[in-house]
């Protein structure tokens, strides 16, 4: 078939071009969706709908079903074109040639116009020229068949003259539509702005989520490749200290066997003297001949004179077995301490520093706090500590720091409160105000603190932001875990398994001291104390 002939087979109806997404109707005829989806929407219903091209017509809107081979041909078809992109657009209605592309149509005529026929057209103003379109009748009004030529802003629809001037719209407020148009632009293009802004906001957050994502995947990656390092030394460690025992005792074993051996060898053969001597004498206890008895040696003589007395013999099998007598089980012993090296080499990969290096600084402390002997425990008092008021020491809030402070490394600490209304814990710089209320824990940004409050509400809090967390924490037991190089600083249940609360990231610029706040009444009870674990 001619390429000509084909293109005719491969022409819808309605729009006289290619097939653009094709659809078939009952009867059989193909048309562009959108060619016969207008068709039918000029057709209100009540009379039924037709085919265009044969007329048939249906009772109910007819489902439109792709035509997905004639789709794939006519696709196939434009490509092999050499001016394919000129065919798929809009055609010339008074061609002949009817693959002559439309530079305009007329909204009046409801056609499209090619160069030549644009030159030859009417001038009139009531026939109005658009950019080419399939769907003109979409422009006449469905009511007067009248160009749409005004706006009706207060229905917001385009509308003809004659429904400004005596139909519906009569007296209501309109705007040419090139005027409409620009308004609705103008909001648009405000809306776009927004858009616009708003999609940059979610990009950057996007960005910055996948950075977090990266960051935490790269952590976890290292952490993985420590923990698998970790293990494989402590699997190489233990399976040297295995072979180091197992060498003790079979060094022991062996060094215990040789004289052993040595002491059986040497009575069995004894005891093969001793048999066959036991055999003699039961052969003589057995004569009939008197004379032959008494010939014999006496029975005492016939013991060996180099065995010695049996007491004696009995003495040396003595000490023989008490020198070879078991393993050597604190030489073993002394060898299986070296586990608990493993375990301190253990904990130091986890952590640097453990709790046991925790320990109050009562020049910090707040008169109202009693602390401990052994500077772990923080008890409130009514009763005034009389301790000089100096420049360190907190005056605004029951508080008391560490002394111990953290420059590098990972480090935690372990602290259980009482099941009081409210205490804090967290950690702080030391150039954080001891007086006022910025001195709390975490009113400022020079602290980091866990609050609970309020009968089991916990809250997370740095420069009087304030995060308030699950209220299902059930422990009075909290775990502080602090990398100082990552800029972490973490908070834990310490349940059954451990329980992630809540994690502070930042660039520590200052060392970093433990610190507590102890509430006192009426928020919280008399002799509420926050405990520091070892």
């Amino acid at each position: 078939m001619a390429s000509a002939d084909l293109r005719e087979e491969l022409l819808c109806s309605v729009c006289l071009c290619v097939f653009k997404n094709p659809v078939m109707l009952r009867c059989g005829h193909n048309f562009c969706r959108v060619c016969i989806d207008q068709h039918l929407n000029t057709q209100d219903g009540s009379g039924g709908y037709s085919c265009p091209e044969c007329r048939q017509e249906f009772q109910e809107r007819p489902a439109l079903m792709r035509n997905i081979n004639l789709h794939n041909v006519a696709e196939r078809f434009l490509v092999t074109q050499p001016n394919h992109e000129e065919i798929t657009g809009i055609c010339c209605t008074y061609c002949v040639d009817s693959s002559v592309p439309a530079v305009r149509s007329c909204l009046m005529c409801e056609a499209s116009l090619c160069d030549k026929h644009l030159k030859v057209h009417s001038k009139s103003p009531e026939h109005v020229l658009s950019d080419p379109s399939t769907s003109l009748e979409n422009r006449k009004c469905s009511v007067h068949k009248k160009i749409l030529e005004y706006y009706c802003t207060k229905d917001d629809i385009c509308i003809c003259v004659s429904c400004s001037l005596a139909g519906e719209h009569r007296g209501h407020q309109v705007e040419m539509l090139d005027e409409a148009s620009e308004k609705k632009k103008k909001k648009l293009r405000n809306v776009l702005q927004k858009l616009i802004t708003k999609r940059e906001e979610t990009e950057e957050r996007v960005q910055s989520l996948e950075e977090l994502r990266r960051k935490a995947q790269e952590k976890a990656s290292g952490e993985a490749e420590r923990v698998t390092a970790l293990f494989i030394d402590i699997r190489r460690q233990l399976n040297d200290l295995e072979k180091r025992v197992l060498s003790d005792i079979s060094r022991q074993e062996k060094e215990k066997s040789i004289p052993l051996s040595a002491l059986i060898q040497k009575l069995e053969i004894q005891k093969d003297k001793l048999s066959r001597k036991m055999r003699h004498i039961e052969e003589l206890c057995n004569m009939t001949d008197p004379l032959t008895v008494l010939q014999e040696p006496d029975t005492g003589d016939l013991c060996d004179p180099e065995e010695g007395g049996g007491d004696e013999d009995t003495g040396g099998h003595d000490n023989q077995r008490h020198d070879v007598d078991g393993l050597d089980v604190t030489v073993i012993s002394d060898t299986l301490h070296t586990l608990r090296d493993i375990i301190s080499g253990i904990r130091s990969g986890i952590y640097v520093e453990g709790p046991g290096d925790i320990l109050l600084d009562v020049n910090t402390a707040n008169n109202n706090l009693h602390i401990s002997d052994e500077l772990k425990t923080a008890t409130w008092t009514q009763e005034k500590q009389n301790r000089p008021e100096t420049a360190e020491r907190f005056q605004e809030y029951p508080q008391v720091m560490s002394r111990r402070r953290f420059t590098s490394g990972r480090h935690y600490w372990d602290v259980e409160g009482r099941r009081s209304r409210w205490w804090s814990v967290g950690m702080c710089y030391p150039s954080i105000d001891r007086r006022g209320p910025q001195s709390y824990i975490g009113h400022n940004n020079k602290s980091w603190g866990l609050r609970r409050y309020n009968n089991n509400k916990y809250y997370v809090r740095h420069d009087s932001n304030e995060i308030q967390l699950p209220d299902n924490i059930s422990s009075n037991r909290v775990r502080i875990c602090l990398d100082y190089e990552a800029g972490e600083l973490s908070f834990y249940e310490l349940c059954d398994p451990i329980r992630h609360l809540h994690t502070f990231t930042t660039t520590f610029t200052e060392p970093l001291h433990a610190v507590l706040c102890v509430c006192y009444p009426p928020f919280g009870d008399k002799n509420n104390w926050l405990r520091i674990c070892s």
